[in-house]
């Protein structure tokens, strides 16, 4: 018999004794509960989307009713749904930011104080010449340390640079949400208060990015983004008042001051511990903008002035100091107590050009990477060009003539026309002369005067859509236009010189024409000329007048500001034929480790047409030949133009612009603070500029092969020569005009009269055009001549010059013929004596008197002799006689 077992499946000890079948039904009642509520809100489900439109765009947008949206969010789905949201994008944020944090660490190292220290001790800068002579070793302030410890900084500096740049410093752990906010409040209401970033940002950007600071192809949000992780880092890592040492041992104040002791030594000559509360502010002041607050720029004082107030004004808000510390110190002459800048410039040559270099440098590669140092600097300059640029421009200063005509100062640039490189420039008659010496002209902005009238002839030779085209014999006349122009306008002299061409427009500097061009040009308006002349090279032509409010037609004569080295090249655009290069003064850049960060390329463009070039630089080649070539250059073909720009009714600047196809040379005479001067007379500087340019080519160009004797540019092909005037191709003589047949007098060069004797009479072709803009008529003649006058030399009742007996002696083959002669009222010029129509003696005189000739005679028997004689007038006489020869 089997025993009957049972299981107790409740485990062992236990008092709960179910049978399996209550335990199922506990499971299935729990199962089924589920599938109820399953089952219940897939029917809600179900019923919820029967609701729904069927058309699936109109479903989407029935969903985005606000209402229903914020019935589904705050539904306990959509609270589910919000909570996956926010769980998986933390999660990806997370990840995101600690990759980061991996990824940028690794370059915390570098910043560490002793690694700092290293990078912004003391390094030298060399500057070259193009053929590599030493010109300046740059040794920033001396060679003391520039890192100093926390406690050798004075405090006002620190709270100063709190006050200024970061007050929220001693808040924030790297970034400051509130100064961001507070930037972009600022850039809204154009306003500069402080950025948004902070001292740990900034001195994060110094370190990591200085390099970067030139390189437009790295992006900013990704160095955003390496910043502000980088400045949380290094909160972490420092101290607030490590990382404020740091911050004032790196931060550029200025040129090559890097460093909050560089910079105490070199402005006020003590330690930055010692500062007192106005020079702290004034230095605190610098590093928003090194290069334009730098207390040796002149141009940035007033702006440095009052952010040094603002800075002052900053630390009495935030309790740091008192106002009336802060009233006190605005009171002190800051500016007066900065020690003169010659003192860090031992040895310098060129000082002008070198710290024009030093200057471009910290704009293109960033303030820093300058401020550092350690950089090998290959310059466009010259220096036997430079030398002798310097030594007569001194020499033309010491001997007194500048002076005796109220003239102090002046500069000069010499570009090489073919590379656009600067090989010579002086910004003022001495770089050590007291008050502007150190002020480089060659980079201000003055009045050119009339030579830019080249610039703006040289566009209406341009070929232009629907008008006729122009050559220097065109004629533009020299009249009155104030009713055109809108302002009492003339030239110079005071006169009006009428119908005259291009060429004597140009080569003797008229305005109205010039006027005339420009409002041809642009059709009444002067921008299109303005801008045709910063295309040439002259980039900044007109900018300030611009900013101001605009110009007018005034600007065809000079009378926007100008820089020096920007007027040349332009000019140098003229000798390259129309190619524009940009004025250049740096052939390359090296660091310490030897990698190059800059290289001159040799980059031209097109801008004019060769056949506008030439024809410019051939009218004013006129005035450095022949009988008016005063601004000739001894040995050197050039072409010259002047300028003079006025103060009222007086001049105020002198100007000349020199140039070859090698060589270009600009330069300016006058008074630094604008006042008026005590001479109109252009070519005033002449001595400087042949001596220079005459050496220039003869003494370094010729040796090196950039130039040869006598050279010139080549004549384009098209170029039409019309009675010696040059026209380009698309100039076509029917246009507009015709032609026809004066006589004029040889002696006068005006139009022949009845007075005027048969032997001075020609007849010329003349064209007859009309002007474009008064629409009169008028002649273009050739130069030198006058169609719109009469001869005025001869009268009718001139006396003529006189022929007395005419004798023969002689016998056989051997005759001598005597004649005496007289003058009338002008002077001998020539004899003729022939035989039998056959010239025995043809001869000038200049006194009356006895003339003789001698014959042979072959044939016996009666023979005629002829004598006629003429003046310096062309009025002639003739006399005849006969005689009879002999077999010998």
């Amino acid at each position: 018999m089997k025993r009957k077992t049972t299981i107790n499946t409740a485990g062992h000890g236990s008092s709960n004794k179910k049978s399996p079948s209550k335990r199922m039904n506990l499971y299935a009642n729990l199962a089924q509960k589920h599938r109820t509520k399953k089952d219940k809100d897939a029917r809600e489900r179900a019923e919820y989307l029967a609701t729904l439109p069927k058309h699936p765009v109109k479903r989407f947008f029935y969903r985005l009713h606000p209402k229903r949206l914020a019935k589904y969010w705050f539904s306990k789905r959509g609270g589910l749904m919000a909570l996956k949201i926010l769980g998986v994008g933390t999660l990806l944020v997370l990840l995101l930011i600690g990759g980061m944090f991996a990824y940028f660490r690794k370059d915390l190292d570098k910043i560490r104080p002793g690694e700092l220290a290293k990078r912004v001790q003391t390094t030298v800068t060399k500057y070259y010449d193009r053929n590599d002579n030493l010109l300046w070793e740059d040794k920033g302030t001396g060679n003391y340390q520039l890192v100093v410890e926390a406690d050798q900084i004075s405090d006002y500096l620190k709270k100063a640079t709190v006050a200024i740049e970061d007050r929220d410093f001693y808040k924030h752990h790297g970034i400051s949400i509130s100064g961001i906010m507070r930037a972009m409040l600022s850039t809204a209401s154009r306003r500069q208060v402080q950025g948004g970033s902070t001292l740990t940002q900034q001195l994060v950007k110094q370190v990591f990015f200085a390099d970067e600071a030139g390189d437009r192809s790295i992006s900013g949000v990704p160095r955003k983004i390496k910043e502000i992780i980088l400045a949380i880092e290094v909160e972490r890592m420092y101290s607030k008042d490590q990382i404020l040492s740091l911050y004032l041992n790196e931060s550029p104040y200025g040129g090559r001051r890097n460093g909050a002791e560089s910079a105490s030594q070199t402005y006020f000559g003590k330690h930055a511990k010692d500062l007192t509360l106005a020079e702290a502010a004034l230095i605190a002041s610098i590093p928003q903008n090194p290069t334009y607050y730098n207390p040796y720029n002149t141009a940035g004082h007033k702006a440095l002035i009052a952010r040094q107030h603002t800075t002052l004004d900053y630390m009495a808000e935030q309790g740091v100091i008192s106002k009336d510390e802060a009233e006190k110190a605005k009171k002190v002459d800051i500016l007066s107590t900065i020690k003169p800048q010659t003192e860090q410039l031992e040895n310098i040559k060129a000082p002008h050009f070198l710290l024009m270099v030093r200057n471009q440098l910290s704009k293109e590669l960033g303030e820093s990477v300058v401020g550092r140092g350690g950089l090998t600097i290959k310059t466009t300059l010259d220096w036997r060009i430079q030398e002798k640029l310097e030594t007569e421009m001194k020499s033309f200063f010491a001997t007194g003539r500048p002076d005796s005509v109220r003239i102090s100062n002046g500069a000069a640039t010499v570009e090489d026309v073919q590379t656009g490189q600067i090989v010579a420039l002086v910004g003022s008659r001495d770089f050590n002369h007291a008050g502007y010496g150190q002020d480089n002209a060659a980079t201000s902005y003055i009045q050119p005067g009339s030579t830019i009238k080249s610039l703006v002839f040289a566009q209406l030779f341009e070929k232009h859509d629907n008008k006729q085209g122009y050559g220097s014999g065109t004629v533009l006349s020299d009249d009155n236009i104030d009713s055109l122009y809108g302002a009492k306008l003339r030239n110079w002299d005071g006169k009006f010189m009428g119908a005259i061409n291009i060429r004597k427009a140009l080569s003797f500097s008229r305005n109205i024409p010039a006027v005339k061009a420009a409002y041809i040009i642009g059709n009444g308006s002067a921008k299109p000329v303005v801008e045709g002349i910063r295309k040439m090279g002259n980039h900044n032509y007109c900018r300030q007048e611009e900013n101001a409010g605009g110009y007018g037609l005034g600007a065809s004569i000079g009378a926007c500001g100008t820089k020096q080295t920007e007027l040349v090249n332009a000019y140098g655009t003229l000798a390259r034929m129309g190619v524009q290069k940009n004025s250049s003064s740096v052939i390359e850049v090296k660091n310490s480790q030897g990698e190059t960060l800059k290289k001159w390329k040799d980059d031209g463009k097109q801008v004019l047409d060769s056949q506008s070039a030439y024809i410019v630089n051939d009218i004013l080649s006129d005035r450095t030949t022949g009988l008016h070539g005063w601004m000739g250059v001894n040995g050197v073909r050039t072409s010259a133009k002047t300028g003079t720009s006025d103060k009222g009714s007086q001049p105020k600047d002198l100007w000349i612009v020199n140039y070859s196809p090698a060589l270009v040379m600009g330069i300016w005479l006058g008074n630094s603070d604008t006042s008026v001067i005590g001479t109109s007379s252009s070519n005033f500087g002449m001595p400087v500029v042949r001596n220079v340019m005459s050496f220039a080519h003869t003494q370094v160009y010729a040796k090196e092969g950039k130039w040869k004797s006598g050279q010139w540019y080549e004549r384009p092909n098209g170029i039409q020569n019309v009675n010696g005037e040059l026209y380009p191709s698309w100039w076509d003589k029917k246009q507009g005009q015709s032609t026809e047949k004066i006589t004029f007098d040889k002696v006068s060069k005006k139009k022949a009269t009845s007075c005027t004797p048969d032997g001075a009479k020609e007849e010329i072709e003349v064209t007859k055009v009309i002007d474009p803009l008064t629409k009169k008529e008028s002649l273009s003649v050739p130069s030198g001549y006058d169609a719109n006058a009469e001869d005025d030399v001869h009268k009718c009742d001139d006396a003529k010059p006189q022929i007395g007996a005419v004798s023969v002696t002689g016998s056989g083959k051997n005759y001598t013929i005597n004649v005496d002669v007289s003058a009338g009222t002008w002077g001998l010029a020539a004899i003729e004596i022939s035989v039998d129509g056959k010239s025995v003696k043809s001869a000038e005189i200049s006194s009356g008197g006895k003339q003789s000739a001698t014959v042979e005679i072959e044939t016996a028997g009666t023979h005629t002799v002829s004598v006629t004689v003429r003046d310096s007038a062309y009025y002639t006489a003739t006399s005849s006689s006969s005689f009879k020869s002999k077999d010998s």
